[in-house]
């Protein structure tokens, strides 16, 4: 098992959900967090519980100059990052393509993929230069699995497969390892988020079933990040024991 001791972990989306529960776990093994959201007061509020330092970062990843500001400028010992989890990401909406929102097309894709893209340009090259690293990117079982309603989620996700995958083929003879985690089914505020704030609809996307939590993923993430250096996990999928593989989608007339 490798150390992060002495490693500089940057989590986007840190505030809430799967990026807080990575946060925490990576601080508990020892690396000092950047930690990168949209609402400051969530920030400080873990950062009060980690117990390495960290690095505070109110950042939209949808705004490429606001990342490259943020992350140009890191103070040392923050400015060598090590470990990146590209956590930042939301699904809007389950509506059917033709009566989908553009508007929430736009927000996912900027989130979801640019986002992300921006995020993994700022910090990679000085990653090769250093000669060591790891890009962790939080996709979904979405990815590979459409489901009506998900078009343009799914889509993304799928992007995040491949963009992990093609970097994984750029950075072959570095030291930079690259993971793509799929979660299935994680109760955190992705529902609410997806239904606009409805907690009774997205109460029900859980129920009579036990689903992932945010801790379950970091502790995979954690795994992926302390394997031997020359050790490459490129494709973790997981879902909970209660969610598996449905039939394909035919309308009976």
């Amino acid at each position: 098992m490798q150390s992060l001791n002495g490693w500089t972990a940057l989590v986007t989306g840190a505030g809430a959900g799967i990026g807080e529960a990575c946060a925490i776990a990576l601080s508990q093994a020892g690396a000092r967090l950047v930690l990168a959201g949209r609402r400051r007061d969530r920030l400080e509020a873990l950062a009060a519980k980690l117990p390495t330092p960290s690095h505070l970062l109110e950042l939209d990843v949808r705004s490429r100059s606001a990342v490259e500001a943020a992350l140009s400028s890191l103070p040392a010992p923050f400015d060598e990052v090590d470990l990146l989890v590209n956590n930042a990401g939301l699904g809007l909406g389950m509506e059917p393509a033709h009566e989908a929102s553009l508007d929430d097309w736009d927000t996912m894709i900027d989130t979801n993929c640019k986002g992300l893209v921006y995020v993994t340009r700022a910090v990679l090259p000085g990653m090769v230069k250093r000669d060591r690293g790891h890009l962790v990117n939080l996709g979904s079982v979405a990815a590979t699995y459409p489901y009506p309603g998900g078009n343009v989620y799914g889509a993304t996700k799928a992007f995040v497969h491949q963009f992990s995958q093609n970097l994984k083929a750029d950075l072959v003879g570095t030291r930079v390892r690259v993971t793509d985690v799929q979660p299935g089914m994680v109760e955190t505020d992705f529902s609410r988020v997806r239904f606009r704030g409805d907690a009774e609809r997205a109460r029900k996307v859980y129920e009579g079933m036990q689903p992932l939590s945010p801790a379950d993923i970091a502790d995979i993430v954690l795994f992926c990040v302390t394997r031997p250096p020359h050790v490459n996990l490129n494709v973790v999928e997981v879902m909970p024991a209660d969610q598996g593989f449905g039939p394909f989608n035919v309308k009976r007339r």
